[in-house]
């Protein structure tokens, strides 16, 4: 635990790390505390494409935590910063929330339903087989497809519902063509991360719930990597993996007791 102590930056996964649904976890308090308390650089990254940056401070705040909006980073954001660096000024149809298509806008994406240089999808509540035969339709005629995010599915007050993934799946089987995905494990993202924060790869860590994207984006990016079981893992859950992550905690509260040693 003291080199996890000793590290510059952290990124963490918010649901299953920092809060489930509308109820904020047990020690994020304190987590958060100690983060401001010891100068800590911190992002908190999620693979959520459907609320901005103030959206999510707006929701932790609900739940009694005040952070600032520069503390967060979406896979909307990474989405909209990859494709305005392949191609400035693209026309895009996107099948997404408020928080995608206002992060594409701010980067000068404009939608175009017709004739677009991209699909882009990510988690909807709006998803409809209209929308699926407009993608297939725009992509049959050149129009390249990416998803914000690989997860299949996403934790609800409900239990776990489809996410982006299983959502860009039919259009990709209608019509041959596989999805970039740009979110979580994509070194990209986390990269974008480590910049935003300022600081190395070796002097950063990792925080989140999920094995296969969490664990991963840490290990392919060369961040310490630390599992917490608040979210979907167990220690079961580990063992089905060939890679582990090199701690595994009940939760982001024993980082800061550990602090207080």
């Amino acid at each position: 635990m003291k080199t996890l102590l000793e590290k510059k930056g952290f990124i963490c996964d918010m649901d299953g790390v920092i809060y489930h649904g509308n109820r904020l976890l047990p020690g994020v308090h304190e987590f958060v505390d100690w983060l401001y308390r010891e100068k800590k650089e911190f992002l908190f990254l999620t693979n959520g494409s459907g609320k901005t940056q103030k959206e999510l401070q707006q929701k932790l705040a609900r739940m009694g935590l005040d952070i600032d909006e520069k503390h967060f980073y979406t896979s909307a954001l990474a989405t909209a910063r990859f494709v305005a660096r392949q191609m400035p000024g693209a026309r895009a149809f996107v099948i997404g929330e408020p928080g995608l298509l206002n992060a594409l806008y701010e980067q000068g994406i404009t939608y175009d339903e017709n004739n677009p240089d991209y699909v882009i999808v990510g988690e909807s509540s709006s998803y409809t087989y209209d929308k699926i035969c407009q993608a297939v339709r725009c992509i049959q005629k050149g129009a390249r497809l990416i998803g914000t995010n690989t997860d299949l599915t996403v934790s609800s007050e409900t239990g776990e519902v489809p996410a982006c993934r299983a959502l860009v799946a039919p259009i990709e089987l209608a019509t041959g063509k596989a999805a970039y995905y740009v979110g979580k494990p994509n070194p990209l993202m986390m990269r974008t991360g480590l910049n935003l924060l300022g600081v190395r790869s070796q002097d950063a860590a990792m925080i989140g719930d999920r094995m296969d994207t969490d664990m991963v984006a840490g290990i392919e990016t060369g961040l310490d990597t630390v599992l917490v079981l608040s979210g979907v893992s167990t220690r079961e859950t580990v063992e089905q993996f060939p890679y582990r992550p090199r701690l595994i905690l009940s939760g982001v509260g024993d980082i800061a007791a550990a602090g207080k040693g």
